[in-house]
């Protein structure tokens, strides 16, 4: 099996983040083959090393890799808000389970959920170009000013303007559906980039994260994702693909 770095051994074990190893690490609480680690950095070979924290052996948990179709009225945190349930109450009980990225309370589609929170961190990450698709259903129709823009960027305001990697508008009754595929997620880009253009959002929808498509997932509905999905979302970010088949 690859070998991982210590840290990401420990975050995928459920033990604690990436973060929190090195203070693991320097307060001496582990052991790689009985012997202290230099650091989190150090190589793990899960299929012959044995670690251990405070003395019990740890191993990696299940990777887990789904797709969810977020329905609205849902946030993406954890922890519910006053009005809203969490999308983990639509998710397995899985330790270390994260989100890839979130959508806002208002809008919905395929949502990625892992528990290698490494990988996930990479997808969100501007750096690697993983473009997000989505469909807008909008109230107004662009101007050739903001055709231009989509073309050009679309200026926000104090931030870099957002550029999508490719767009399609389709005239309906009292606007009509913008398609854009983004390559970043800052916060409520979508909704921000209509504002910009005069456009009102009437619906939401993310239909495609990399390799993975919302497809006929129902509302509320998830999946695990395929082989192929799966090895060709660790290709996007640059990691290797898991030897050992991912659980959904």
């Amino acid at each position: 099996m690859t070998p991982l770095r210590l840290a990401r051994f420990l975050a995928r074990a459920g033990v604690v983040s990436r973060r929190g190893a090195a203070e693991l690490v320097a307060a001496g609480s582990v052991r790689i083959n009985g012997v202290p680690p230099r650091g989190p950095g150090d190589p793990v070979d899960p299929a012959r090393d044995v670690v251990t924290v405070d003395g019990r052996p740890v191993g990696l948990a299940a990777l887990v890799w789904l797709a969810l179709h977020k329905p609205p009225g849902y946030v993406t945190s954890r922890r519910a808000a006053e009005r809203f349930p969490s999308v983990f109450a639509l998710l397995p009980d899985e330790p270390g389970l994260v989100t890839v990225g979130r959508l806002d309370v208002y809008s919905e589609g395929v949502l990625l959920c892992t528990t290698d929170g490494g990988a996930a961190h990479r997808l969100m990450h501007p750096r690697w170009q993983v473009p997000r698709t989505y469909r807008v259903a909008v109230a107004g129709v662009p101007s050739p000013a903001a055709r231009a823009q989509l073309a050009s960027g679309v200026p926000l305001a104090d931030e870099a303007p957002v550029r999508p990697a490719a767009w399609r508008f389709t005239p309906g009754r009292g606007g009509g559906m913008l398609e854009l595929e983004l390559c970043e997620g800052r916060s409520r880009i979508l909704r921000r980039l209509c504002a910009a253009l005069g456009l009102g959002v009437r619906r939401l929808v993310r239909t495609a994260y990399g390799p993975v498509r919302l497809g006929a997932l129902p509302p509320g509905g998830t999946r695990p994702l395929t082989p192929r999905e799966t090895a060709a979302l660790y290709r996007a970010v640059g990691l290797p693909v898991p030897p050992r088949p991912t659980l959904g």
